[in-house]
C-alpha cells in the first residue's frame, strides 16, 4: 500500500485537507504523521508537528 503525503491548511481547531494523502511531515523532526494521529500544529507558520514535544522545541525556538 502506497502512502501519500497530504497537502493540509492548518485552522485553529481543526485542519482542511486540500489534497488528499495519509500523512504530513512533521516541521521539527521530518517523522510522518498519519492524518488520524495529527494533533499538534501551529495556524500561524502552517507546520504540523509529531508530539507535543516537537511543538513545545518550536515555541521556546521563536
Amino acid at each position: 500500500m502506497n502512502k501519500k503525503l497530504a497537502k493540509i491548511k492548518y485552522l485553529p481547531n481543526n485542519f482542511e485537507v486540500i489534497e488528499e494523502g495519509d500523512y504530513v511531515i512533521c516541521a521539527i523532526s521530518g517523522k510522518e504523521i498519519d492524518l488520524n494521529l495529527l494533533n499538534y500544529w501551529n495556524v500561524d507558520l502552517q507546520e504540523p508537528y509529531y508530539s507535543y514535544k516537537e511543538a513545545s522545541v518550536k515555541r521556546e525556538n521563536e
